[in-house]
C-alpha cells in the first residue's frame, strides 16, 4: 500500500467535546505482543514516534463516516478517530478491524444495538431504561450535560440516550427547567440547558423532535438554544421569531392543520439554518434526521395546498385582478415563489402533478400580466416562478404561447414579455437579463423538443418564433447598427469609419447577450435562422460592432460570423462573399496592430479555420481581394497558406480545363454571360429545403420595421427632443482618408464591391428604392429605420457619454488598407 493510502490524521475529543488533531502520520494494522491482538498503530511521519497504539478489541463499536473517517470509543470519556487521505486506505483498515470482529466489511458500525442488548440480558431487568438518566433537577444540570455530549461519539450510545428520554418525556422536564432558570436568571444552569438541548439535537432521533418542535415545546427549546456560553450576551431568537418575522395569509387559511405546518416548518428552518452552529467535519451526519424532518413537513404542506383547489383559484383570481393594489400581489407572486420551491421537494410524479395543477389554474397568463409590472420586486419573483415552470416542462410553455399567438397581438406574447424584460433590465450588469437569456435558450432549444416522427413541435414553434417573436430579439441589434444611429455617433477627426457603433458599456452588453442567443439559433436552428439572416442581411448589421471600444462586443460579433462560417453552406458563403464581409472583420485586424490579444488570435482562427478545411469559394475571395493588405503579417503562415491553397485550386483548374477537348471551350458552346450570371442569382436566392421540411417564408413584409413594441416607446419619449437637438448640434463627420475598405449599411455598396451586375443579396430581398439613384437611398429596406426612435433609449443613459469618451482607445498606429 502507498503512503498517501497509509497517511491519516488522528483525532481525540477533548474534556469541552471538540476533537483535537494529535498529528499526521502513517497507520498499520499489525499483531502487537504486549497487548495479546491486532491492533492499529500510527507512527508519526515527521519523526517516526509513535502516535496511535489502539487493540481492536472484539466488542468496541467501530464506525465508518463519509468513506474515510473511523471514530471508536476506547474509555467512557475518551473518544478516537482517524482521518485517512484516501478511500482506498480507510476500506483496507476497516477490513482488518471487521476481520477482528467477524463483521461484514459493508456495514457502517461494527456493534449494533441488538447484540449489545443480548449481552446484557442477564445484567439488566426488562423494565430498566438503556441508560440511568439523573434525576431532572437544577443541581443535576451539569451532570445531564456531560452525559449527553459523552454519548455523542457512541452510535449505539446515542440510540440508547435517545430511548431513554422519549420513554422517561424527559425534554418536557427540561424545558421547565429552563423556565425556572430564566426566572432566576440562573446563567449557569441556562448555560448547561444550552448544551443539553444541542446534544439532543446530535441524537439525530425523529421521534424527540416531535416532542421539541410542538406548539408547546418549540419557543422553549429557541430559548435554551440563545444562551450559549461563548457568547457574551445571549441571542434574542424569541423576539425576532414572535415579533419581527410576521405570518403573511395572502389569502386566509382555514386549515388549522396547514397553519400549524407553515409555522413549524419556518421555526424549525429557523433554528437549523440560523441558530445551530455548522457542524464540524464529525458532526455532518448528526443532523440528516433535521433536514428530512424540514423536507417531510415542506412536501406536507404543498400537498395540502395543491389539493385545496378553492384556496389556490383565489390567489389566482386576485393575483390577475386590476384592482389588486400593488402590495398585495407582491405578497401574492411571494406566495407562488415559495410554493415553486417547496415544490422541488416532491417526488417526480407529485412534481408533475403540482405544475399539471398550476396550469390548469392558469399560472401562464397570470405571469404574463404580472411579468410587465413596474414593480421590480413583483417582476423578479415572477421571473423565478417562470424559470421553475421553463426547468420543469419548456413544452407546456411551447404550447401555451403558440395557442396564445392565435388569440393575441405579438406584443403581448408570453415571450416577447420576457425578451422585453430582459431588453429593458435595469440593472447595471444585466443579472435580471442574463437568466432570462438562459430561459430563451431553453425555449428555443431543439434538443428538448419532443421528438415525434414529423418533429410537429420543432417546426411549429420555430415557425412561431421567427414569425412573432424574433423581430422583438433583434430589434435594439438593428437600432444601434442603423445608419443613422451610426452617423449620430459619429466623432470629427475620428480614425474610424463611419460604422461606428454605440459604446455605452450597458448598450454592449445587451448587445452581447443577444448575439449569443443569435450565434445559438446559428448552430441550432438551420434554415429557419439562415432565412432570416438572408431577409434582414443580419451579417452585415452584426459586424458594424467589430468597431465598439468593447473588446467582448467585437469578439462576440465575430463568433457570429464564424459559427456560421463553421457550418461551410455555400448558400452562407455567397452571401459572405458578394456582400464584402470579410472587409470589416479585416480592417479590425489591421486596426488591432501588432498587439497580441484575444481579438487577434479569434480573427486569425477563422482564417485558419477556412485554410484547413479548404472552403474555395471563401480562399478565392481573401486572397483575390484582400491578400495585398494580409501579406504582411508574417507571425503566422495563416495567409500565405490561403494564398498557396489558392494557386493549388487555379492550377487544378488550368489542368482541368485544358483537358477539355477545345471545340467545348469555343464561344458557340458558352451561355450568354447575362443568362448565366441571372441563373446564378436565382440559384443563390433560391429558398433551401432541408431534410424534407417546409422552408420558412421570408419574415412578411407587412410588419413595418419601426413598429416595435410600444413598450418601447415610453424609453425614448425623454429622450427624443435630446437626441434631436445633439443630432443638429454634431458637425458632419469627415473622411478618415484612404487608407481603409469602405464598409457600408447600404446595398449599393455591396453591389460596388461586387462589379457593374453584382446584385447583393439583401438588395434583392427587399423592395428598390424608389429612385435607386443613389447609396443613401438605397439603403436596406430590411434594416430597422427605427422612425419612432432608435432602441438605443432603453439602456444609453447620459451619465455614460463622458466615460464613453474617457475609454475610448489609443489612437490607431498601423495604416489603414487602400480602397
Amino acid at each position: 500500500m502507498s503512503d498517501t493510502r497509509r497517511r491519516v490524521k488522528v483525532y481525540t475529543l477533548n474534556e469541552d467535546r471538540q476533537w483535537d488533531d494529535r498529528g499526521t502520520g502513517h497507520v498499520s494494522s499489525t499483531y502487537v505482543e504486549r497487548l495479546k491482538g491486532m491492533s492499529l498503530l500510527v507512527r508519526a511521519e515527521s519523526d517516526g514516534s509513535l502516535l496511535l497504539e489502539s487493540k481492536i478489541n472484539p466488542n468496541t463499536a467501530y464506525q465508518k463516516q463519509q468513506d474515510t473517517l473511523i471514530v471508536w470509543s476506547e474509555a467512557e470519556n475518551y473518544d478516537l478517530a482517524l482521518s485517512f487521505q484516501e478511500k482506498a486506505g480507510c476500506d483496507e483498515i476497516w477490513e482488518k478491524i471487521c476481520q477482528v470482529q467477524g463483521k461484514d466489511p459493508s456495514v457502517e458500525v461494527t456493534q449494533d444495538l441488538i447484540e449489545s442488548e443480548e449481552e446484557h440480558i442477564e445484567e439488566m431487568p426488562e423494565t430498566s431504561p438503556l441508560i440511568d438518566l439523573p434525576t431532572c433537577e437544577l443541581n443535576k444540570l451539569e451532570e445531564i450535560a456531560d452525559l449527553v455530549t459523552s454519548v455523542l461519539s457512541s452510535p449505539i450510545r446515542r440510540e440508547k440516550l435517545a430511548l431513554a428520554l422519549e420513554n422517561e418525556g424527559y425534554i418536557k422536564k427540561l424545558l421547565q427547567l429552563f423556565q425556572v432558570c430564566e426566572n432566576l436568571e440562573n446563567t449557569e444552569g441556562l448555560h448547561h440547558l444550552y448544551e443539553i438541548i444541542r446534544g439532543i439535537f446530535f441524537l439525530n432521533k425523529a421521534t424527540l423532535f416531535e416532542v421539541m418542535f410542538s406548539d408547546e415545546c418549540i419557543m422553549d427549546v429557541v430559548g435554551c438554544l440563545e444562551y450559549d456560553p461563548s457568547l457574551a450576551q445571549p441571542k434574542r431568537h424569541r423576539e425576532f421569531l414572535t415579533k419581527t418575522a410576521k405570518f403573511k395569509e395572502v389569502i386566509p387559511i382555514t386549515d388549522s392543520e396547514l397553519r400549524q405546518k407553515i409555522h413549524q416548518t419556518y421555526r424549525v428552518q429557523y433554528i437549523q439554518d440560523i441558530i445551530l452552529p455548522t457542524p464540524s467535519v464529525f458532526e455532518e451526519n448528526f443532523l440528516s434526521t433535521l433536514t428530512s424532518f424540514i423536507f417531510f413537513n415542506k412536501v406536507e404542506i404543498v400537498s395540502m395546498l395543491q389539493e385545496d383547489e378553492k384556496f389556490l383559484s383565489e390567489v389566482f383570481a386576485q393575483l390577475t385582478d386590476e384592482a389588486t393594489d400593488d402590495d398585495k400581489r407582491c405578497e401574492l407572486v411571494n406566495f407562488f415563489k415559495e410554493f415553486c420551491a417547496f415544490s422541488q421537494t416532491l417526488q417526480p410524479q407529485n412534481r408533475d402533478a403540482f405544475f399539471k395543477t398550476l396550469a390548469k389554474l392558469g399560472i401562464l397568463p397570470a405571469l404574463e400580466i404580472v411579468m410587465g409590472m413596474d414593480d421590480l420586486q413583483v417582476r423578479s419573483a415572477a421571473t423565478d416562478i417562470f424559470s421553475y415552470l421553463v426547468e420543469f416542462s419548456p413544452s407546456m410553455v411551447r404550447e401555451f404561447v403558440m395557442q396564445e399567438a392565435q388569440q393575441s397581438d405579438d406584443d403581448i406574447l408570453l415571450i416577447n414579455v420576457v425578451i422585453e424584460q430582459m431588453i429593458c433590465d435595469t440593472d447595471p450588469e444585466l443579472g435580471g437579463a442574463v437568466q432570462l437569456m438562459g430561459l430563451l435558450r431553453t425555449l428555443i432549444d431543439p434538443e428538448n423538443m419532443l421528438a415525434t416522427a414529423n418533429k410537429t413541435e420543432k417546426s411549429e414553434f420555430l415557425n412561431f418564433f421567427y414569425n412573432h417573436c424574433m423581430h422583438v430579439l433583434t430589434a435594439p441589434l438593428l437600432a444601434n447598427t442603423s445608419e443613422d444611429k451610426c452617423e449620430k455617433d459619429a466623432v470629427v477627426g475620428s480614425t474610424k469609419s463611419n460604422t461606428i457603433c454605440p459604446d455605452n458599456y450597458q448598450t454592449a452588453q445587451l448587445l452581447a447577450l443577444i448575439l449569443e442567443l443569435l450565434t445559438f439559433c446559428v448552430e441550432h436552428h438551420t434554415y429557419h435562422i439562415k432565412n432570416y439572416i438572408m431577409n434582414k442581411d443580419l451579417l452585415r448589421r452584426v459586424l458594424v460592432l467589430m468597431n465598439s471600444k468593447h473588446t467582448f462586443l467585437a469578439l462576440c460579433a465575430l463568433r457570429f460570423m464564424r459559427r456560421i462560417i463553421g457550418l461551410k453552406d455555400e448558400f452562407y458563403n455567397r452571401y459572405i462573399t458578394k456582400g464584402n464581409l470579410f472587409e470589416p472583420v479585416i480592417n479590425a485586424l489591421l486596426d488591432n496592430g501588432t498587439r497580441y490579444n484575444l481579438l487577434n488570435s479569434a480573427v486569425i482562427e477563422l482564417f485558419e479555420f477556412i485554410r484547413v478545411e479548404d472552403i474555395k469559394s471563401l480562399i478565392a475571395h481573401i486572397v483575390e481581394n484582400f491578400y495585398n493588405a494580409l501579406e504582411s503579417i508574417e507571425y503566422v503562415q495563416t495567409f500565405k497558406g490561403l494564398k498557396t491553397k489558392y494557386e493549388q485550386e487555379k492550377d487544378r483548374q488550368n489542368q482541368k480545363l485544358n483537358s477539355v477537348p477545345s471545340i467545348l471551350r469555343s464561344n458557340r458552346f458558352r451561355r450568354d454571360a447575362r443568362a448565366l450570371e441571372e441563373d446564378e442569382e436565382m440559384w443563390f436566392n433560391e429558398d433551401e429545403e432541408e431534410e424534407g421540411e417546409a422552408v420558412v417564408p421570408p419574415v412578411e413584409k407587412s410588419k413595418q420595421e419601426d413598429d416595435f413594441p410600444d413598450s418601447y416607446e415610453k424609453f425614448m419619449e425623454t429622450k427624443k427632443a435630446k437626441e434631436s437637438e445633439d443630432k443638429e448640434n454634431l458637425p458632419k463627420r469627415t473622411s478618415a482618408g484612404g487608407f481603409k475598405f469602405t464598409f457600408s449599411h447600404s446595398a449599393s455598396a455591396a453591389n460596388g464591391a461586387n462589379g457593374a451586375n453584382g446584385k447583393s443579396v439583401a438588395a434583392q430581398t427587399s423592395p428598390a428604392s424608389s429612385n435607386g439613384s443613389s447609396s443613401k437611398n438605397a439603403t436596406l429596406t430590411t434594416a430597422v429605420t427605427a422612425t419612432k426612435g432608435s432602441l438605443v433609449g432603453l439602456v444609453d443613459y447620459p451619465d455614460d457619454e463622458d466615460d464613453d469618451e474617457e475609454e475610448e482607445t489609443s489612437p490607431r498606429k498601423r495604416p489603414r488598407l487602400g480602397s
